[in-house]
């Protein structure tokens, strides 16, 4: 696995199960970007991002996605290149007329165009894909365009969730322009700038910001087998009923994982610290089955239980399905620069904040399947990234800052508790092995008492 948000996101979960859902105009910086090389641009009334693009608006972004604009202009004008579609503005024509002439678009009827109707996020993900040089039919099937868009990383369900929008348009370009060509030769912004299409010295802020965040994902990281050390401090700050308490919190451990032909097997050692209570917990995972010490104090339980679904577990303790994060996340983020630092490369990476508004549906939706009546709010600042590589281009260390507010409402026995709660949170991720070092040794478990997983929520509860 070689992408930096292996990383990133396996940092996340562990803290607050973060999840990426798109909400509308969060990528109002993309846009801009944009709007600089001259692929987005918007109407009397701005960029209007909180609406649906239309096919037509698709089909202006799909030839400059070519590097066709003006040679489209300079055809149709000359009556070279031509359409049938009675619904098209004669602004728009060209475009139309470009792609139709060239076979990459058709209408809804044979002479409609479907101008006014709304594209949806297959629709234009099949457009960027034959812009990246790949054939439907061949390379991919149109039912399957988004997973294969995943596959080549630029399109991800996650953030691009709900009813399809200008917002959203203007994201999915971003990452696409980052996007290999088909043939492998380069990215789609480089060759667009490469014809001549999109000025050079324009498009320098994005190239550079791509380029950087391209470096990291060609970042060596063996997550079938790695041993890493953890250090997170959060100081917590909760207010109810009228009353305030800060708690400072860290925890502390090690997690080794290794998947291979033999199964998956894992150990996780974590201690964690508040207001003078410690609690350890060691967790193996082997031949199918989860064994679990708990301890505070003098008291010390131990249990074991069948594990059905050992990805699952591994999320839990620490670890990241590889292929569940193989997406790009380009347009979330803010900036990104790169220093040496002796033989290192240090890249630091700004994640914009925004993802707290887009956490809040899908935390919504969890509480809402508790069957609670509870209602939450987050807002979260920008994340600080700092990546280290070795010389090499293996993964050294990862140190994050964030901060984060929760406002909480819930139903308790028909009155209303409200919550406050605000984190700052600082965290390292450092590597020891990768690979054929990594070794985990395993106690003697016969002293383990087995349960069901009934037990173990009855007993959480």
């Amino acid at each position: 696995m070689k992408r930096f948000l292996t990383m990133l996101f396996t940092t996340l979960l562990l803290t607050a199960a973060l999840c990426v859902t798109a909400s509308a105009s969060d990528f109002d910086a993309v846009a801009e970007d944009l709007s600089a090389i001259g692929m987005f641009r918007g109407t009397a009334n701005g960029f209007e991002l909180d609406r649906a693009p239309t096919r037509s608006e698709a089909a202006i972004m799909l030839v400059r996605l070519y590097g066709a604009e003006e040679t489209a202009k300079a055809a149709y004008d000359a009556g070279e290149i031509s359409h049938p579609f009675t619904d098209v503005s004669q602004f728009t024509s060209p475009y139309v007329a470009w792609l139709y002439t060239n076979g990459i678009t058709n209408g809804t009827t044979a002479t409609t165009y479907g101008s006014a109707k709304p594209c949806s996020a297959q629709n234009y993900t099949v457009f960027l894909l034959r812009a990246l040089g790949y054939k439907d039919g061949t390379d991919f099937q149109y039912a399957d365009a988004l997973a294969f868009a995943q596959e080549k990383g630029f399109y991800s369900p996650e953030l691009f969730s709900g009813t399809f929008l200008r917002d959203d348009l203007a994201a999915l370009t971003y990452q696409g322009l980052a996007a290999d060509m088909a043939d492998g030769e380069t990215y789609l912004l480089d060759s667009l700038v490469k014809s001549g299409a999109v000025d050079a010295g324009a498009a320098k802020t994005m190239t550079d910001k791509i380029e950087a965040y391209r470096a990291m994902n060609d970042a060596a990281l063996d997550t079938d087998a790695i041993d890493m050390d953890m250090d997170v401090k959060m100081d917590m700050t909760i207010t109810a009923e009228g009353e305030t308490m800060t708690m400072p919190m860290e925890m502390t451990g090690n997690v080794k994982t290794i998947v291979d032909d033999k199964g998956i097997r894992a150990a996780c050692d974590m201690t964690s610290s508040t207001m003078g209570m410690e609690v350890s917990q060691k967790t193996w995972l082997k031949d199918g089955w989860a064994y679990v010490s708990m301890a505070m104090g003098e008291e010390e339980m131990k249990y074991k239980y069948r594990v059905l679904d050992e990805e699952s577990v591994l999320e839990q303790i620490g670890a990241v399905d590889p292929e569940a994060m193989d997406v790009s996340a380009l347009a979330v983020i803010r900036s990104i620069t790169a220093e040496k630092s002796g033989s290192n490369t240090v890249y630091t990476a700004v994640i914009d904040g925004k993802l707290g508004g887009m956490m809040t549906e899908a935390v919504q939706e969890a509480l809402t399947a508790t069957g609670e009546d509870a209602a939450m709010d987050m807002e979260l600042s920008d994340i600080t990234v700092v990546y280290t590589l070795d010389r090499s281009g293996a993964v050294k260390s990862m140190h994050m800052t964030f901060d984060m507010k929760m406002d909480l409402s819930m139903d308790i026995e028909g009155e209303t508790f409200a919550m406050d709660a605000a984190y700052a949170i600082d965290m390292d991720l450092t590597v020891k092995a990768t690979g054929k070092d990594v070794k985990i040794s395993f106690p003697n478990f016969s002293g383990y008492q087995e349960m069901d997983p009934g037990q173990l929520t009855q007993t959480a509860g």
